[in-house]
């Protein structure tokens, strides 16, 4: 009698870093011939690739965990293997907590993973990649771990530090998606500016840029977690040369008042923070910007906040995500304590979005009557929906597109559009 063969499902939680290597180890996996399924109903294994980063975050990953043993323990699973942040982070108390977890890896440990499920770990498949995302859209992950001391992040804790990926290395990975149709890359990192420091003694972000718009089938390139201090200028210059290059940079600054900056380690002023945005918009006019910011850092007073609050108004982001403050041991804020009560966090949350909400309907206004790049995402009761120039995937504003009488769109279809009308949080345009 044939013994049915194993079949691996993945869960992946956190960012889309975490997703770039959960799409890595689906290719080498199926590389090994091992089957991998979307439904964990049909598995015998799972791997959960979780997240660390903040007391959410690691609360939804050790439910996830608890919730998959569970079906082992029912007899529905054969072995259960945890991965990622959380995991490295964590390891020995986890394991200590939940010993029916079979195995647990760190977070660049993708060869002993592929390993421990039967199969040799093949370096000629570096860079291959099973996407998760849509087929015209894939993350571009330039570097792994963070030098930089922020005083609430345990990013280096998890991830190391930082280490940049050759220019030929991602050269190579960049042909290999748009072998797979890929139009639009989203380059990654955890900080993405300190590009090529390590490697070749300078920030070589803007060099990356260019060669990576050299790549005729790609439509769009999008930078995110750019780093405010020490910003490369020179990376406008890419902007500037290249229209690939989308107009828009994801920045995430974390405060203004210069009292929580410096406690936070980020080395910037506020004054520095409203100039190098300043020199942003005069050099590239049309940009679209996007940055988070954390609510109910312990050492942030009603007058920090309040400070904050009017930073946002007069600099007036595109986009903008808040962080509820997340004490987290081994940084160097856990001393600091978390003094804050999570209802004043979310209270002061809820009052950075309200005051967002109207910056983003009077910045979306703007827009109105200016032709822009768009890609169809999707087509639901025969309205079609997609993203401008203007936003990321999952985190920023929708479109919704109007085709010409008789014109089919497909999904994936870059188009222009006009902006008719627009809302809080979307947009509304007709296709040219």
């Amino acid at each position: 009698m044939n013994t049915p063969s194993k079949k691996i499902h993945i869960i992946t939680l956190g960012c889309a870093k975490n997703q770039v290597d959960s799409e890595a180890l689906y290719s080498q996996l199926e590389g090994n011939n091992l089957e991998v399924t979307s439904e964990i109903s049909d598995a015998s294994v799972a791997v959960i690739n979780t997240c660390g980063f903040i007391e959410d975050a690691k609360q939804q990953s050790i439910n996830t965990i608890l919730q998959t043993v569970r079906l082992k323990n029912e007899g529905k699973l054969d072995k259960v293997i945890v991965m990622g942040c959380l995991s490295e982070r964590y390891h020995a108390e986890l394991a200590k907590e939940i010993p029916e977890v079979d195995q647990f890896f760190g977070s660049n440990h993708v060869p002993l993973i592929v390993s421990e499920l039967g199969g040799n770990y093949k370096y000629e498949l570096l860079g291959e990649r099973t996407l998760s995302t849509p087929y015209y859209s894939a993350y571009l992950k330039i570097s792994e771990g963070c030098d930089n001391p922020c005083s609430f992040c345990a990013i280096p804790i998890m991830r190391g530090t930082h280490r940049s990926k050759p220019v030929e290395q991602i050269m190579d990975e960049v042909m290999k998606l748009v072998g797979k149709g890929v139009k639009e890359l989203i380059v990654i990192g955890q900080d993405t500016t300190y590009y090529g420091l390590d490697l070749y003694g300078k920030r070589k972000l803007r060099s990356l840029l260019n060669s990576l718009a050299t790549v005729k089938e790609l439509e769009w390139i999008r930078l995110m977690y750019a780093y405010p201090a020490k910003f490369p200028l020179d990376v406008l210059e890419a902007f500037r040369e290249n229209p690939k290059i989308c107009r828009y940079i994801d920045m995430p600054i974390q405060h203004a008042s210069d009292s929580v900056l410096k406690s936070m380690r980020r080395g910037i002023t506020r004054r520095a923070t409203e100039s190098l945005i300043e020199t942003i918009r005069l050099s590239i006019p049309d940009i679209a910007l996007r940055t988070t910011i954390i609510a109910g850092y312990p050492n942030e007073t009603e007058k920090d906040f309040e400070e904050l609050i009017s930073f946002i108004k007069a600099v007036r982001f595109d986009r903008l995500g808040v962080f509820t403050y997340s004490q987290e041991d081994e940084t160097a804020a856990f001393d600091l304590g978390d003094p804050i009560s999570q209802d004043e966090k979310e209270a002061r949350r809820a009052r950075i979005m309200d005051v967002q909400k109207e910056i983003s309907c009077q910045r979306n206004e703007e827009r109105i009557g200016k032709s822009v790049r768009a890609v169809v995402e999707k087509c639901e009761n025969g309205t079609f929906t997609g993203r401008t120039v203007w936003d990321a995937p999952e985190i920023d504003n929708e479109i919704f597109l109007t085709p010409p009488q008789g014109r089919h769109l497909s999904v994936g279809e870059f188009v222009t559009v006009t902006v008719t009308d627009a809302a809080e949080y979307d947009l509304y345009g007709d296709v040219l």
